[in-house]
């Protein structure tokens, strides 16, 4: 073999056979579709053939005598080497494409893929090993493109060979299933089959290779998926067979239809919803052509869903509302939602029906209102209930109104005393709140003006409201100064334990003819005051807490006004009302009232128009209180005289308001007068260290005397025994007087009395 060897390196004579023979062996080697390679046991290329000088670009004497790593690429040259001398001592036939990735080097030092088998040769000289390379770029190309189409697949999928052991998975597969390429290869199909399907799954697999077809995706299967994390998923499988020169190949693409499925489960929970809601759904075309009806529809309106699936919609509106159904696809058109729509409908049997309709267009993929749905709902039952309700409602609020007009009363009518006043209930609840509002003559031209509110509403406010009034105007009558009065409320509203009640409260003592006002207030909102030509503004008043907090010493303010301005008084839901600032609300109040100033109106009027003003929306206030009263004119005549505290002060007096009385022409009742000055005054100069002072004053039909003195102690009227001598004083006053009482002072106290007079005469001429 040594000398075949050498003859086929240089055409030498060969050893131990004939000519024939050898040249038989040559034509063998070149004939040889692949590239043949022989070498000895070092390593020694001995013989190549003309595929060899082809596929390596060397010419024959380039390569006789070299070592065969001239033909490997350097960086395996180390580890070929030690292949080559591990198969010297293992000798044994390697047939091509043994799984190895071998590469050649090309003279030009370009290296290409290559499979390679090899056979060992003993021969004389020693083993001789034959290599067949055969050059598998243009295959490893095509498999990288089949690798790389695999790749780009949107799909898993996973080649596995006639026995189910996975051969080629793509990177699809290492993300759907959750192990790395490696995991898989060379493992069972079985390993991604949940385990309950693995029996079944096999003897499919084994059916299939008998049966071979394509199978496309969504056959109608439920297969299922099992991940590396041991979760289950649905999928969907295709299946192509592929008849390959190492056996038939199974391609399988998977898919993930877990987001399908779910949306599958939704649409059909969805659908049972709708069928089964006891609201009427419906569907329609744009042109009112219904496309589906429920169960409930047909329950509701009588006609079945054969009967009303391409009917116009119309049909289920009355005759005198099919303009409505018009102008009802119109928005729905246009895309618009119609949230909660009241309105009749007819049944099939002709009977109206009260219905809340919700409807809403439905659109297509690109957004094109297609069509519409409707739910329908019968509210004839709530219709009726409501009606009952608010019947219901009103008999409420009229026993709750009538019940709080009641309990503030209504103020009487005061000689020459202009009011005007309004009050509003709350629009929220049944109405009741705890406004309230007083006037109260106090004789001598003066009257006492009250405003209260009890914050909150219900029956608890309105009666806390019942009681302070009350309790505020017996006070008020005892002629208490303001200051007086609501220190006493203060305790009245402590006394009746309503923690969680917020109360405020404004007295006034209005003096007729000096335009006296003496103010106090209990944390009520400001008193305006509106002059003529003037305009209006906020009357000065001291700052006190509101009633009930205990432990607070009440002030007062004297103030004087013009004659016939008017006091504004008023409760907070004037002016808090929602989505408004209060100082804002105060000063529009306050713009308007100067408008009115100046305009002339009426007090009727004046006080329509504030609450126009502002109150324009007549829902969604508190209860309102507004009272307008304009001070009375001063009287038409007056006269004062100061007298000591000596017996002689009655004598005085008399003479006084006789002389006085007689100026003014009136004689009518001037016995009557003197005598009851005579009474009061002696009481003052019995009980007071003086001065005393003495006013008069008249009006068209009035005559008031009024005496004052520093003694706080209040005259009581008695019953006087047979033997004294004192207590009938009193008694003479009450019985002759139209009108008399008793006020305390800051000075101390002022009695008077109030006789009617008719029309003054003119006076006698004095005889010379």
């Amino acid at each position: 073999m040594a000398e075949r060897a050498t003859c086929g390196c240089g055409g030498g004579t060969p050893v131990g056979g004939p000519r024939d023979e050898e040249d038989r062996f040559r034509g063998l080697l070149e004939a040889a579709p692949d590239a043949m390679v022989i070498v000895d046991d070092t390593g020694i290329i001995r013989l190549v053939n003309a595929q060899t000088e082809a596929l390596f670009g060397y010419r024959r004497e380039e390569l006789l005598g070299h070592p065969v790593e001239l033909l490997v690429p350097g960086r395996f040259r180390t580890h070929h080497t030690q292949h080559r001398n591990g198969y010297a001592h293992n000798q044994q036939v390697r047939p091509m494409g043994a799984g190895l990735d071998l590469y050649g080097l090309r003279k030009d030092g370009s290296e290409f893929p290559v499979e390679i088998s090899l056979s060992p040769l003993e021969t004389a000289d020693g083993l001789l090993v034959s290599a067949a390379v055969r050059d598998v770029s243009e295959r490893k190309a095509a498999e990288e493109r089949f690798r790389g189409l695999l790749e780009a697949a949107p799909d898993a999928m996973v080649i596995v060979d006639d026995t189910g052991t996975i051969r080629l998975v793509n990177a699809q597969t290492e993300a759907l299933f959750g192990y790395r390429r490696e995991e898989l290869l060379g493992h069972p199909v079985e390993l991604l089959v949940p385990g309950r399907f693995r029996t079944h799954h096999t003897q499919h697999r084994n059916g299939y290779a008998h049966n071979q077809q394509v199978r496309p995706m969504g056959a109608g299967l439920d297969l299922y998926g099992l991940r590396k994390d041991g979760t289950e998923f649905p999928v969907e499988i295709s299946l192509s067979p592929l008849e390959t020169a190492d056996g038939l190949l199974v391609s399988a693409a998977v898919r993930d239809v877990s987001e399908r499925k779910a949306a599958e489960e939704r649409i059909n929970e969805l659908a049972a919803l709708v069928e089964s809601s006891q609201d009427a759904i419906l569907a329609k075309t744009l042109d009112g052509r219904i496309t589906y009806w429920n169960a409930a529809a047909q329950r509701l309106y009588g006609f079945s869903a054969a009967e009303a699936v391409g009917q116009h919609v119309s049909i289920l509106a009355p005759p005198d509302r099919e303009e409505e159904i018009v102008l009802l696809m119109d928005r729905l058109r246009r895309g618009e939602k119609v949230e909660h729509f009241e309105t009749l409908r007819v049944t099939r049997s002709g009977g109206m029906l009260d219905v809340d309709v919700t409807l809403w267009p439905t659109r297509s993929p690109d957004g094109t209102v297609v069509g519409a749905c409707a739910i329908v709902r019968d509210i004839s039952d709530r219709k009726r209930a409501e009606a009952e309700l608010t019947e219901l409602y009103e008999q409420q609020r009229h026993i709750a109104l009538t019940l709080q007009r009641s309990l503030m009363g209504t103020p009487p009518a005061i000689p020459d005393l202009v009011t005007a006043s309004r009050y509003l209930p709350a629009t929220q609840g049944a109405g009741v709140g705890g406004d309230w509002f007083d006037l109260i003559p106090l004789g001598a031209g003066r009257v006492g003006v009250l405003i209260g509110d009890v914050m909150g509403r219900g029956l608890e406010a309105a009666a806390v409201m019942g009681q302070l009034r009350s309790a505020a105007h017996a006070l008020a009558k005892t002629g208490m100064r303001p200051r007086q009065l609501m220190q006493a409320l203060d305790t009245v509203v402590a006394d009746l334990n309503v923690p969680d009640q917020l109360v405020t409260c404004c007295y006034l003592v209005v003096a007729a003819d000096s335009g006296e006002v003496v103010i106090c207030s209990a944390g009520h909102l400001p008193v305006l005051v509106a002059v003529p030509g003037e305009g209006a503004s906020t009357l000065p008043t001291p700052v006190n807490a509101p009633l009930g907090v205990g432990g607070v010493i009440y002030e007062q303010r004297t103030t004087t006004i013009a004659r016939g301005a008017t006091l504004v008084l008023y409760t907070d839901g004037l002016i808090e009302t929602p989505g408004t600032d209060i100082e804002d609300q105060l000063t529009e109040l306050i713009g308007t009232l100067d408008k009115l100033a100046s305009s002339g109106l009426d007090l009727e009027a004046a006080a329509d128009h504030v609450l126009t003003t502002l109150l324009p929306d007549a829902n969604g206030h508190d209860d309102v209180t507004l009272l307008l009263t304009q001070v009375p004119a001063a009287p038409l005549a007056t006269a004062g005289a100061e007298l000591s505290a000596e017996p002689r002060a009655v004598r005085d007096g008399r003479g006084f308001l006789a002389a006085t009385l007689c100026t003014w022409g009136f004689v009518e009742r001037a016995d009557d007068a003197c005598l009851l000055l005579s009474e009061i005054l002696t009481n003052a100069v019995q009980h007071a260290q003086g001065p005393i002072g003495l006013r008069v004053r008249h009006t068209d039909t009035e005559l008031t005397v009024e005496v004052s003195d520093p003694s706080p102690q209040l005259p009581q009227p008695r019953v006087a025994a047979e033997e004294e001598e004192s207590g009938r004083g009193l008694q003479l006053v009450r019985a002759l007087a139209d009108d008399w009482g008793v006020r305390p002072t800051d000075e101390g106290k002022t009695t008077w009395f109030s006789l009617r007079m008719g029309q003054p005469v003119a006076p006698r001429p004095t005889r010379p």
